[in-house]
């Protein structure tokens, strides 16, 4: 066995923080997920850098917020070279890790191809961004299928966005954000089939792989779900009524703000509806049918690492990279929001005889994790990071510490709209402060009486000296959140 520990770094995509059984949810299904509760530090207040792929991914590899790390939205053509040596798989790389990547990358611009790479420290790299669209360039996923004999063809449905006009449309489009229920007779993509258990069969070829005995391997593995479209395989899809299920939170007048907030030309990727015009509750079937999905692959590799030996050594995370609104507000997807579906995530921590299994409340930043490696690691963290250790709390050393008074989250032009805009969340144990900058827009929301963000307290006269204090705090945290100057070498 490798002296350095092994690192499984499970990162789904667009998973809300509410969707585990184990942590409070009666109306899912997540049985494995339960188990790796039970047997690590799960951090039910985790938030995400950026409500945005990119920019939250370009975060929490480098451990710097996104706008220190100059990717603050999605579609950029590269990720920044002169930055490259700050990712953690190239770090790891350059310390005598076997790196692997297994789905999606997403530090550039995917947009219907296979996205640029710099020199990132994966060696083992088995690419694909989602299962839609076609025989795209170096999609290996694609080949996979092809292998076995299957036209892609008849399996894959075409993404449909073909222009920057078609995504600042793409609520129109079923195959970008839709629901497509699927049924015996026209299912959708299989689970045999699917990109989720495409990255299952690759993780344990990149496990097995033949490397020195004492050579440690860091593996990223990056499923497309239960990034919309809601299109779930039908045989996780039956298992859900969607009359059984709560759908979204949604309560009279949210309607009113959001439309006040599209008026402003706030972007976000969904113009806000009623949720049952969005015939909430069979999407939230289907999102929880493709956690289900997900849960089941996870599963699979924990009992692999168990099989093989491995799994003492092993550090394991399961995260994801932002949340999803899901009906919540009268929204789907993501944009320039901050509601807790959408900034708030899942992240559970696992390392056998290391790490104390314990359920938290701590105020957790993604950016956190690269820090977290490297004090695992016994690796100091470079200069230019940005978050803090969790490895103390981990040990069960510092537990009666809050770790964060606040927790951050930006959104700096992030996605492809025509407003670009700029905004900032301040979130503390009571408060949420959102700005809209230079909208003449804000929202304060007390999350002790309204945890999910229904009431915008912030033209509230009684609330101005709650408002005027936060927004200095906001405003020093955003200002403190700059990158970190070179070392100094003298007094002047």
């Amino acid at each position: 066995m490798a002296a350095s520990p092994n690192i499984l770094w499970y990162c789904t995509d667009q998973q809300r923080f509410n969707t585990i059984a184990a942590l409070g949810n009666p109306h899912i299904r997540s049985p494995n997920l339960d188990r790796f509760v039970a047997e690590s530090a799960t951090f039910t207040h985790a938030f995400c850098q950026s409500p945005i792929c990119t920019p939250s991914r370009a975060s929490f590899l480098t451990g710097m917020y996104p706008s220190a790390v100059g990717v603050n939205g999605n579609g950029f053509h590269m990720f920044p070279r002169h930055f490259e040596d700050r990712l953690i798989s190239k770090v790891l790389r350059d310390e005598g890790y076997d790196c692997g990547l297994i789905g999606k990358l997403h530090l550039a611009s995917a947009f219907l191809r296979r996205e640029e790479r710099v020199n990132d420290g994966y060696d083992y790299f088995q690419y694909s961004h989602d299962h839609k669209g076609g025989n795209e360039r170096g999609n290996e996923y694609v080949e996979w299928i092809k292998s076995q004999g299957i036209d892609h063809n008849t399996v894959l449905q075409p993404r449909g966005i073909l222009s920057s006009d078609d995504y600042r449309n793409s609520h129109k489009h079923p195959g970008f954000g839709g629901f497509m229920e699927p049924t015996p007779e026209n299912d959708n993509v299989p689970p045999h089939l699917h990109q989720t258990h495409w990255c299952t069969e690759k993780a344990i070829e990149f496990i097995g792989r033949n490397r020195k005995s004492d050579m440690p391997w860091f593996l990223s593995i990056n499923p497309f779900d239960p990034h919309p479209p809601f299109d779930a395989p039908y045989e996780y899809y039956r298992r859900y009524d969607p009359e059984t299920l709560p759908g979204a939170h949604f309560k009279d007048g949210d309607l009113e703000h959001q439309n006040r907030l599209t008026t402003a030309g706030i972007d976000f990727q969904t113009v806000a509806r009623h949720p049952a015009e969005l015939k909430h509750k069979k999407l939230q079937a289907s999102y929880y049918a493709m956690i289900e999905f997900l849960d089941e692959e996870f599963g699979r590799l924990l009992d692999h690492l168990e099989q093989t030996g491995q799994r003492e050594n092993t550090i394991i995370i399961f995260m994801s990279d932002h949340g999803e609104m899901l009906g919540d507000h009268g929204l789907l997807l993501k944009g320039c929001r901050f509601y807790e579906g959408l900034v708030r995530v899942p992240l559970m921590i696992s390392w056998r005889a290391q790490v104390q299994p314990q359920i938290s409340d701590a105020l957790v930043e993604l950016v956190d994790l690269a820090p977290t490696l490297y004090e695992l690691l016994g690796m100091e963290a470079p200069a230019y990071v940005q978050g803090r250790s969790l490895a103390k709390r981990l040990r069960g050393e510092s537990l009666a510490d809050s770790h964060r008074e606040f927790v951050r989250t930006e959104h700096y032009a992030a996605t492809n709209l025509l407003d670009e805009t700029h905004a900032t969340m301040y979130r503390d144990r009571r408060w949420k402060l959102v700005v809209y900058h230079d909208k003449g827009i804000c929202e304060l929301y007390d999350l002790e009486n309204d945890p999910w963000e229904h009431n915008d307290l912030s033209e509230n006269p009684d609330y101005a000296g709650v408002k005027w204090d936060l927004l200095c705090k906001s405003y020093d945290a955003t200002v403190y959140a700059h990158p970190a100057q070179t070392d100094r070498y003298g007094p002047f």
